[in-house]
């Protein structure tokens, strides 16, 4: 399905303006690594986990997934909860609630765009959302409420210099409020950002004009793939400064999301020098899969028995 996020949190922005060097020793430390917890990102299951959330949990920490990070609910909150009540619904499944997901700013849709067809073949109904530029502070109390090491803007307009310039401010703003409350915030990208605007790579400035201490990134390795982007030269050249990692794989016409493993990204490589990118946390992740439960599945089987992360 050629339907993803960036279109999902555009469609949904819209509906919220109403509301080490690299060396031999990178691939011995890897080898020499304890296997890291697996983690998935909530956004696999949109239109599918607000009907049964805990019933989505237990399959999904069935599977063996340890670590979740948390999306968009047609519920509103997290799921139709406080932040502290799906902390205590995930912990009691065995899983750890690590990271959540919001928007940085609507976006402007172009006149005449049509909302994107589901799963059932009807046009998605999308709740508005909170955002960055106009709930920040709400959403930064809500994740230390609900103790999260990190919060994520899953994407913001980049379209233009002006709307760069903007989304530089959101996220520098963001992160220092959430450094205050105690967490990490990060922005994930998709492939967008890689595209030249005006004259300059959107993500280039996004990483050299934000705090990098503030603003960490959220890497997601197939959009930056697709993008025309090396994973391993962007951990060289920064440093510690992508702590969180999407896995997903890609076809090899880059347009299609596979399970991982099934594609053609070369994890291995990547996942070798995830000690120089600084990862700590990686979440699994397949934007509106036909059968996510199966992805899921396929997605862990691999990194579990061949790519041991």
């Amino acid at each position: 399905m050629n339907f993803n996020r960036r279109k999902f949190l555009q469609s949904a922005g819209t509906l919220a303006l109403g509301s080490m060097a690299f060396s031999g020793k990178a691939g011995s430390l890897f080898n020499n690594m304890a296997p890291h917890p697996v983690g998935l990102q909530l956004f696999t299951f949109f239109g599918i986990i607000d009907d049964d959330v805990k019933g989505t949990l237990t399959k999904i920490s069935g599977i063996g997934y340890k670590e979740i990070e948390s999306a968009f609910s047609k519920k509103g909150g997290y799921y139709g909860m406080k932040p502290k009540e799906f902390k205590a619904m995930v912990n009691d499944l065995g899983m750890s609630w690590k990271s959540h997901h919001v928007i940085g700013a609507p976006f402007k849709m172009p006149k005449g765009y049509k909302m994107p067809v589901g799963a059932d073949g009807k046009p998605m109904v999308i709740p508005p959302m909170h955002n960055l530029r106009d709930n920040m502070q709400e959403i930064v109390d809500e994740a230390a409420e609900g103790g999260l090491k990190y919060l994520v803007c899953a994407n913001a307009p980049t379209g233009t210099l002006e709307e760069i310039k903007s989304t530089v401010e959101i996220l520098n703003k963001t992160g220092e409020a959430a450094k205050k409350a105690g967490v990490q915030f990060a922005y994930h990208n998709h492939d967008m950002e890689f595209h030249e605007v005006e004259g300059e790579v959107p993500y280039h400035l996004l990483l050299s004009e934000t705090d990098p201490h503030n603003v960490k990134m959220e890497l997601d390795l197939a959009w930056a793939v697709k993008g025309g982007q090396d994973p391993v030269d962007l951990f060289a050249h920064h440093p510690g400064r992508f702590p969180l990692w999407h896995v997903k794989d890609l076809d090899a016409s880059h347009v299609n999301i596979l399970p991982v493993g099934s594609g053609t990204i070369d994890f291995k490589r990547i996942f070798a020098h995830r000690s120089a990118a600084g990862m700590q946390h990686f979440f699994v992740e397949h934007d509106m899969p036909k059968d996510a439960y199966a992805s899921i599945k396929s997605s862990y089987e691999y990194m579990t028995g061949t790519l041991k992360p």
